[in-house]
């Protein structure tokens, strides 16, 4: 039986989304159907009654404008709200700012594939004369951490699931077992490693996990925190299979 309820969600589709580059920890924001995106999961969220005690988010603006759009879709924009860089999306190195379809059509398909799904493979590091560097390094946003020696230059999702567990573990776990009701509106890999944790699934079994954009998901768990109901997506069948499609062909050369 289940005993405790906890709901996620992927930011909207971001400006650098709709532009088919990798994003990362670039702060972009969201594009105009991203919004649109996060008002729809947000209606979605109000019609099956949902409401929270406590929401946590990235430090990336793009996962911030997506809950604040939710709240306000249940009448809760007052709720407080956890910001922290452990659900910040996976760093994408030196392919922070590339097109993928360009960058697929560049090193092969089946090299982006390695770097966008592979466990354990990180992408080539973001080097201090990348563009986008300073921008991200110096954001004062994380001057309370990560501290330097946990700043990444870049990341498998294996590293993602490294720094993103400790914040479910420690913050999260306990705030449920206090019996408060989650949101969560994060990234895509950050929110991977959750799904994997909480499914066990394998390491080939996540890089097949495609999550949509701006669609929430329910995890209903028991008193272990086992889920009794995985990944229950709220909203018409259709739109769910047509967003997961979507995020598959990302990586294709056009």
């Amino acid at each position: 039986m289940a005993k405790y309820t906890i709901v996620m969600l992927r930011h909207g589709e971001s400006e650098w989304n709709k532009e088919n580059k990798f994003c990362g920890w670039f702060d972009a924001n969201l594009s105009e159907a991203g919004v649109k995106e996060a008002v729809a999961g947000g209606k979605a969220l109000k019609e099956a009654g949902y409401s929270f005690d406590v929401a946590h988010t990235s430090l990336l603006t793009r996962a911030q404008v997506t809950l604040k759009n939710c709240l306000e879709q249940i009448g809760q924009t007052d709720l407080p709200v956890e910001k922290t860089w452990r659900l910040n999306e996976r760093h994408y190195g030196g392919l922070t700012g590339l097109n993928k379809a360009e960058t697929a059509a560049k090193h092969g398909e089946e090299q982006v594939k390695i770097w966008r799904r592979s466990f354990d493979v990180p992408p080539p590091p973001m080097e201090a004369d990348h563009p986008y560097f300073d921008t991200i390094r110096n954001d004062p946003r994380y001057k309370d951490g990560p501290s330097d020696a946990e700043f990444p230059t870049c990341e498998s999702l294996k590293l993602t699931i490294a720094r993103t567990l400790p914040y479910w573990n420690d913050v999260i776990v306990p705030q449920m077992k206090a019996g408060k009701k989650i949101l969560i509106a994060a990234h895509g890999n950050s929110l991977r490693g959750i799904v994997k944790h909480l499914d066990e699934m394998s390491d080939e079994a996540i890089m097949g996990c495609n999550l949509p954009t701006g669609i929430p998901f329910v995890y209903e768990l028991d008193e272990n925190l086992k889920p009794v109901v995985s990944m229950k997506f709220l909203g018409d069948e259709e739109t769910v299979q047509k967003a997961i499609a979507s995020v598959a062909a990302q990586g294709k050369a056009k």
